[in-house]
This record gives structure tokens, C-alpha cells and sequence, in this order.
């Protein structure tokens, strides 16, 4: 029996299998892959991001080794692309599972989006005349980012470049929800996210919290969580999945 896939996408900072310290040991039961969104090398100095790109990534991941589809994990950032792959090709995505997703073009009429937006778009619109570091301190200071996650060890300053060149979630070209299952995690310590996920739990998908900040995928709790939805959804044959139509 051939073991079923799981794409990892990872949101803003680590990438790669860095981003899902937890997550590793799936590998055992699934085909795992662990990708690498454009602009993210360790090597290549860091460019713009493009959603397009990432979109093709992560097509080309679900549609590898003859064998296409599968389950689809994305965090922050990284839910973008996802979600729009599961709306254009749902008969690719097994599952959909959004950790504290960034998918602030659903939910720009309601207050916590537009509060932070109001925060963050001078930043935003700035982020070209500032430095590097000068940037990523001033975001640092106006979220709760400098949360710690997975230990990186990539140049600082390639770290704060990329962070300045990424694009307003608010533009996303994100405006509907895709009629796959669907899993939100959340950490429960920001409002926007949980308005972000209260918005996907009224279109259909499971809500589930916690603990861990914006990384709730690092806690024993989590990943339990993660790892069971998956599971069930593997067992649950899904109409069209697999076929396109």
C-alpha cells in the first residue's frame, strides 16, 4: 500500500524540514515533503515573493511520482498559496490544515484584520526606503513576532532582507474558501488570528486550539492534533480526490 502524501508549507521564517521540528516523524507513515517557497534558499539572496510561484510549487509536489494528491499543511504566509491550490484544484487536497493563517483578504472588513492593517500598512508601504534591520526591528516592535521558534542557523541579516520583501497578506489574491476538509489551528493568543480562524469555522472547517503562540504546531498538543485530523481524513474516501475533473 502505498503511503499517502503530506506537503508541508512553511509561513515566514524557517522553511524547509526547519520549520516542522514536530512534524519530522510523519515520515515514517507518510510521503512527506517539506518545501521551500520561492524566494526562500539558503543560499541565493533573498527576491520578492510571488503567490504564483508558490502556487507551482506546490502543484508540482501533490502532482509528483504519478501518483497526485494529497494532504496539504500550511502555516502563516504559507496559507495563501495553499488555499488557493485546494479552491483551484480540490481534487487534489486530501485535507487541508492552516496554522494561524495569514489569510487576511477574507476577513478585511472585520476589526482585528483591519486594526492590524492599520498598524502594519505604513510599515508596509515604507518597507522599501527602510534597511534591512531597520525594518525588522520596527516589525518586531509593532507585533509579537520576536516569539521564538525553530533555532535557524541562516544569516541574520538574509533573514531580516527576506522579511522586509514580503508582500501585505492583506493583497492576497485570496476570496473564497475551498470545499475540502479542512483543519484551523490557532494558538489562542492573538485576535487576529482567531478572527482569521472564527471566519474559516463558519464556512465549514474545524477549529482547534493550542498552546504555543504563533507556532502552536511545536507543542505535544498540536502536533497531536494535526497528526490526528490527517489521519481521519486519510480513512474517509473522498469524492473526485485524486481525479481531476
Amino acid at each position: 500500500m502505498e503511503k499517502q502524501r503530506v506537503v508541508f508549507v512553511h509561513g515566514g521564517g524557517s522553511f524547509g524540514a526547519a520549520a516542522w521540528p514536530r512534524q519530522h516523524g510523519m515520515a515514517l507513515k507518510y510521503d512527506a515533503l517539506f518545501l521551500r517557497r520561492h524566494g526562500f534558499d539558503p543560499v541565493v539572496e533573498p527576491v520578492e515573493p510571488s503567490v504564483a510561484a508558490d502556487v507551482a510549487i506546490i502543484l508540482a509536489a501533490l502532482e509528483s511520482d504519478g501518483n497526485p494528491g494529497g494532504h496539504l499543511v500550511a502555516h502563516s504566509q504559507g496559507a495563501i498559496p495553499a488555499m488557493l491550490v485546494a479552491v483551484d484544484h480540490p481534487e487534489l487536497v486530501r485535507s487541508l490544515v492552516l496554522v494561524e493563517p495569514a489569510c487576511l483578504s477574507l476577513t478585511a472588513e472585520l476589526p482585528a484584520t483591519m486594526a492590524y492593517r492599520a498598524l502594519m500598512e505604513p510599515l508596509f508601504e515604507a518597507r522599501h526606503r527602510l534597511g534591512d534591520e531597520e525594518y525588522l526591528q520596527e516589525f518586531r516592535r509593532r507585533t509579537a513576532s520576536a516569539a521564538a521558534g525553530p533555532v535557524s542557523n541562516e544569516d541574520p541579516h538574509r533573514v531580516a532582507r527576506r522579511l522586509r520583501l514580503q508582500a501585505p497578506p492583506w493583497d492576497a489574491p485570496l476570496h473564497i474558501v475551498p470545499g475540502v476538509p479542512t483543519l484551523v489551528l490557532t494558538g489562542g493568543w492573538e485576535p487576529l488570528y482567531e478572527e482569521i480562524a472564527g471566519y474559516l469555522r463558519e464556512t465549514g472547517a474545524l477549529h482547534r486550539v493550542a498552546a504555543g503562540g504563533h507556532r502552536p504546531h511545536d507543542s505535544p498538543e498540536g502536533d497531536r492534533i494535526i497528526r490526528s485530523f490527517i489521519a481521519e481524513a486519510g480513512r474517509v474516501p473522498q469524492p473526485g480526490y485524486g481525479h481531476p475533473a
